[in-house]
């Protein structure tokens, strides 16, 4: 009879061996453990002084938020890597917020998006999430302070611009407060395996953006489309006999689908933009955008006299994009984002000369850059 460990069990030796380090780590759990809960209690008495400071001090600060992750990425000499500490630090936030008072977060559903992806990324398990049918209802939660934060998608790295979303910053008051930049991936969701397959669903956006996967690997199957790729996970879930889904990981847990290939994306470099919008405006950080739209005259040069306004106060624009009025033939509203913020004295001189050359310049907000 042989006196080999079963496969997967460590032998004598190597226990022995493990037994001191894991115990160390035990120790060092324990240690984590404390010093977290008491920075909590820190939490709780920066929420009190807030509360009797009478002002309306915001529980998220976006430019706090960057501060801290900063000082956490210098302060860091490895082996972790600094995307691991900063999701570390980012659920400790989230924590945080909960224990001052409790955030709301309006979201694009239904849960399992992107738009809800990109929420929690951002603000973590310990705040609430309202998800909302269109952005008018976000914009409108946030403007009454039903929702603290709303987040916004702008734009994408392969189809442009949001145009619904934008028309929304046209009408309200809302500023941008921060951003976040998502990267998109797209997953197969199914409780059977791949030959048994035979009808896949999402977005007609989503099932476009496979094609070349769907083409070498389910070359057979039906394609229908859905209203969001979360509802397709939700189709899946309730009819899970030779289906599938492409959606998020969130989808893929929300509706307990697993993952039957990740990363089925024909340009994996997929990218959303986010803007989150709330009720109070960032400090400035030096590392900072601002948004803004405007609309000039209808006559030759119009538009390029408020961007040269920019060019000569030297700021970079990281953005121009363009939407119809609605209220007149050919007129049009311009979207620009430019690095820097609108209280750094540059900014402010570039922002008061060029509402000189525009029939209406509206500064959308400043925010830390992602």
């Amino acid at each position: 009879m042989s006196d080999a460990a079963p496969p997967g069990d460590p032998g004598e030796a190597t226990r022995e061996k493990l037994a001191p380090l894991r115990d160390e780590i035990d120790a060092l759990d324990e240690k984590i453990v404390g010093l977290l809960n008491a920075r909590a209690r820190v939490v709780v008495k920066v929420g009190e002084v807030k509360r009797a400071g009478g002002e309306d001090v915001p529980i998220y600060a976006p430019d706090r938020e960057q501060a801290v992750l900063e000082k956490v990425r210098k302060l860091n000499h490895g082996p972790l890597p600094d995307r691991c500490l900063e999701a570390v630090w980012r659920e400790l936030m989230s924590g945080s917020f909960a224990l001052e008072r409790p955030l709301r977060i309006g979201y694009l559903g239904p849960a399992g998006s992107f738009s809800h992806l990109a929420a929690v990324s951002k603000f973590g398990q310990s705040v609430e999430y309202d998800e909302l049918s269109d952005f008018p209802a976000i914009f409108d939660a946030v403007a009454r302070g039903h929702a603290d934060y709303g987040l916004i998608p702008i734009e994408n790295s392969t189809h442009g611009g949001v145009t619904a979303s934008l028309d929304c910053f046209l009408e309200s008051g809302v500023p941008v407060c921060a951003e976040i930049l998502l990267p998109i991936h797209h997953n197969l969701l199914s409780r059977v395996p791949l030959e048994r397959i035979k009808t896949v669903y999402s977005h007609p956006q989503v099932l476009g953006q496979c094609q070349r996967w769907l083409t070498a690997q389910l070359p057979h199957a039906k394609r229908l489309d859905a209203a969001s790729s979360s509802q397709a996970a939700r189709i899946v879930a309730e009819n899970p006999s030779e289906s599938a889904a492409i959606g998020s990981t969130l989808a893929s847990q929300l509706y307990r689908l697993p993952v039957l290939f990740d990363n089925i994306e024909d340009n994996p470099n997929n990218t959303t933009r986010f803007s989150i919008i709330g009720r109070q405006s960032p400090r400035p950080t030096g590392e900072d955008k601002t948004a803004l739209v405007f609309t000039t005259e209808h006559r030759a040069g119009a538009l390029t006299d408020v961007l040269n306004v920019f060019r000569d106060h030297g700021l970079n624009l990281t953005r121009l994009a363009e939407r119809p009025s609605q209220r007149m033939n050919w007129e049009y509203y311009f979207f620009i984002d430019l690095l820097g913020h609108a209280e750094e004295p540059e900014v402010k001189a570039a922002l008061d000369e060029a509402r000189g050359h525009c029939l209406q310049l509206k500064v959308l907000g400043s925010f830390p850059r992602a």
